[in-house]
């Protein structure tokens, strides 16, 4: 599924898009944030957060490209 697709599923409100965005670009982020803290699971709490924050964010934002707009997330 491509980032158009998934960020409408955000738009509708769909929960499959955070299963669907976990799946694809959870590993992703998981070693951004493994990077920054050094610890799995604090790394791991700290996608579940980019998740949210995404869910919480998309709408009004609507990002081209979602996996650097959930690396950026998981990393600040």
């Amino acid at each position: 599924m491509d980032d158009e697709r998934l960020v409408e599923l955000f738009v509708q409100r769909s929960e499959e898009a955070v299963a669907l965005s976990e799946q694809r670009y959870g590993p992703r982020c998981l070693r951004v944030a493994e990077n920054i803290l050094g610890n799995r699971q604090d790394a791991e709490e700290c996608v579940s957060d980019a998740l949210l924050a995404a869910w919480n964010a998309i709408p009004p934002a609507r990002p081209a490209r979602l996996g650097a707009y959930l690396a950026r997330i998981a990393r600040n």
